[in-house]
C-alpha cells in the first residue's frame, strides 16, 4: 500500500562543520555505510522500492552513491574487495531513486511540499536519515506500515524522552487507543514547546506516513517556530477531525544529528559486528 518513501536532504548540517562542509550529512557514515543508506535499507524492509529524495545544493554523493561506479566496479572485480559492494549493489537493483532540489531550506514542511512532484497523489513515507532507528525482528517503518494499514490515516512515529528535552521536538497529546500497541489518536501536536507549555513528554522522531491530502496543507501552513513551515503545523490540522496517529514504536532510536548521538550510534553497530 505505501510504495514510495520521501527522505528531505538538503539540510547543510552545520552541528557537523567542517566535516559538511562539503560532504552531506546523509552521507556521514556510522561504520562503513552512510545514513542514508540505512534509511533506504529500512524502507526496504518495509515493502517500499520508490525512493524520493529531496536535495540541495553540494548533495551531489547522495545520487552517485545510489547509481553505479564503473570504474570502480572494474577495479574490483574479481577481487577481495568486491564483496564490499554487495550491498549497495542490491539497493540500487531493488530500487528506483529520483530526486529534485529544494532551492530555499524552509523547514521540514517545506521539504515536503518540495518532494510532491515525486510522490504524487498516494500515501507515502518519510525518513530523516539523521535518525537511525535499530530493531532486530522488524523496522520501525515496517511497524508503522502495519498500523496504517489498520487507521489508513497519518502516522507519526514518538517516543518518551526526558521532560528537559521536549523543545527539540514536535511533541504530541492524543488518547491512547491501543495500548497493547502503543498507539494514540492525536489531540494536539506544538513543535519545540518548551518544558513548561509540553503537553506531554511524547516526542515525534524522524518517521511518518503521510496521507496527500497534507501537500494542500502544506501549502496553506504559514512559517511558525523560526520562520520555518513545521510539518507539526501542518499535521495538527489533521489532527483536529482525528486524522492522526502516534506509535510508540519498538526499537532503539540515535539522534545522528548530533555529534553524541552519532558517536552512541557508531559504538552501538561497532559492538553488534565485533
Amino acid at each position: 500500500m505505501i510504495k514510495k518513501c520521501l527522505f528531505p536532504a538538503a539540510g547543510y548540517g552545520t552541528r557537523f562543520l567542517p566535516a559538511t562542509k562539503a560532504t552531506p550529512k546523509e552521507m556521514l557514515p556510522i561504520l562503513t555505510k552512510p545514513l542514508i543508506q540505512y534509511g533506504v535499507e529500512e524502507a526496504m524492509e518495509a515493502g517500499i522500492d520508490q525512493m524520493a529524495i529531496v536535495t540541495g545544493r553540494g548533495k551531489r554523493a547522495i545520487e552517485d552513491h545510489f547509481d553505479i561506479s564503473y570504474e570502480l566496479e572494474t577495479q574490483l572485480k574479481g577481487n577481495s574487495k568486491e564483496e564490499l559492494l554487495k550491498e549497495i549493489r542490491e539497493v540500487i537493483t531493488k530500487c528506483t531513486f529520483s530526486y529534485t532540489r529544494q532551492i530555499e531550506m524552509k523547514g521540514l514542511g517545506h521539504a515536503i511540499l518540495t518532494g510532491q512532484t515525486l510522490i504524487g497523489n498516494e500515501p507515502f513515507a518519510v525518513i530523516l536519515a539523521d535518525d537511525l532507528c535499530y530493531n532486530e525482528n522488524s523496522s520501525v517503518l515496517a511497524q508503522m506500515v502495519e498500523v496504517y494499514k489498520k487507521y489508513q490515516c497519518c502516522v507519526v512515529a514518538i517516543e518518551e524522552v526526558a521532560k528537559e528535552d521536549t523543545n527539540k521536538y514536535g511533541v504530541i497529546d492524543g488518547k491512547l487507543i491501543d495500548d497493547s500497541d502503543n498507539i494514540y489518536r492525536v489531540s494536539t501536536m506544538v513543535e519545540k514547546p518548551e518544558p513548561k507549555d509540553a503537553p506531554s513528554n511524547l516526542a515525534i522522531i524522524g518517521r511518518y506516513i503521510l496521507t496527500p491530502d497534507i501537500f494542500d496543507i502544506i501549502s496553506q501552513t504559514k512559517p511558525g517556530r523560526g520562520g520555518e513551515i513545521q510539518i507539526t503545523d501542518a499535521l495538527m490540522e489533521l489532527a483536529k477531525v482525528g486524522k492522526v496517529i502516534a506509535y510508540k514504536f519498538e526499537g532503539k532510536r540515535f539522534d545522528c544529528g548530533s555529534v553524541d548521538g552519532f558517536v552512541e550510534a557508531t559504538n552501538f553497530f561497532y559492538k553488534k559486528v565485533c
